[in-house]
C-alpha cells in the first residue's frame, strides 16, 4: 500500500481548483446523495460520508449548501450512478465511477477517453476483480504507535497503518470507516488529511516511461470529463 494520498489528492486539487471542475462534482454527489435519502447528515450515512470528504478538499460551504438546498426543494433531475471498467497501455487497469444525467453521453465521452489515447473500454467485471474496495483515512500529530492504541481501544483490527510524510494513514474495512472516524475523534482529532472509500489495486503496474505518459494523459482525459467522479487504476505513476 502507501500511494501517497495526500500528493495524489493535492496534485488533483491543485488542477481541478483553476476551474472550479472539483466543487461542481461535489455539488452533484452533495446533491445525489441528499436526494436519495433525508437532506440531513445526521440521519442520512451517505450525505453524511461526501460531506466529510468534501471537507478534505476544501469544498466551500455554499457549495454545499447550494447542493442541500437544491436537494430539499422541487428539483426532479436525475442521476445514474454508473461505473465502467477497461484498459490503459500494456495492460494498465482503469476504473471510472460516473454521476451522469445522460447514460449515452457519458458512455460515449468515456469510451472516447479510452479508446483516443491507447486504451479500450472492458465488460463490466473485467478489472474491478482485481481491486478491493477500501476506507483510506489519514491524520496528522499522532505516530503510527499512538493511532495503533487508539483503535485497538476502539476494538478496531484494521488492514494497515502507514506513516506517509508527516501524517498516518490506516487503510481499512469499507465498513469500518465511520468507526475509525469516530475512535479518531474520540482521541480530539476531528480534521482528516484524507477520508475517502476507494478501489485499492491489489497490485501495482510500473509502465515504461514511453506508455505512462500516454497513460497519465488518458487519466487526465477521463477526470476532466463533467460526468466522472472517481478514476482508480493500477499504475504506479511515482508520485
Amino acid at each position: 500500500m502507501g500511494r501517497k494520498w495526500n500528493n495524489i489528492k493535492d496534485k488533483k486539487a491543485s488542477k481541478d481548483a483553476n476551474t472550479s471542475r472539483i466543487y461542481a462534482k461535489f455539488g452533484v454527489e452533495i446533491y445525489v446523495a441528499a436526494k436519495q435519502g433525508v437532506p440531513d447528515p445526521e440521519g442520512n450515512q451517505a450525505l453524511k460520508f461526501v460531506l466529510e470528504r468534501a471537507k478534505t478538499y476544501n469544498v466551500p460551504r455554499h457549495i454545499i449548501d447550494r447542493a442541500i438546498d437544491k436537494a430539499k426543494g422541487n428539483s426532479d433531475e436525475a442521476y445514474s450512478e454508473l461505473r465502467y471498467e477497461g484498459f490503459g497501455p500494456n495492460g494498465s487497469m482503469v476504473i471510472v465511477d460516473a454521476l451522469t444525467n445522460n447514460v449515452n453521453r457519458t458512455a460515449s465521452d468515456v469510451r472516447a477517453a479510452f479508446g483516443k489515447n491507447g486504451g479500450n473500454m472492458g465488460v463490466s467485471g473485467s478489472v474491478a476483480y482485481m481491486f478491493d474496495q477500501t476506507a483510506v483515512i489519514g491524520v496528522e500529530g499522532k505516530s503510527s504507535d499512538e493511532v495503533l492504541e487508539l483503535l485497538m481501544e476502539a476494538d478496531l483490527d484494521v488492514r494497515d497503518i502507514i506513516e506517509e510524510e508527516d501524517q498516518i494513514i490506516v487503510y481499512a474495512e469499507p465498513d469500518q470507516f465511520h468507526a475509525v472516524q469516530e475512535a479518531f475523534k474520540n482521541a480530539g482529532i476531528t480534521e482528516f488529511t484524507v477520508a475517502e472509500l476507494t478501489m485499492l489495486a491489489q497490485n501495482d503496474l510500473t509502465l515504461p516511461e514511453d506508455a505512462q505518459a500516454k497513460f497519465e494523459k488518458m487519466i487526465d482525459v477521463l477526470e476532466d470529463l463533467d460526468d466522472v467522479q472517481r478514476v482508480y487504476h493500477n499504475v504506479d505513476l511515482g508520485e
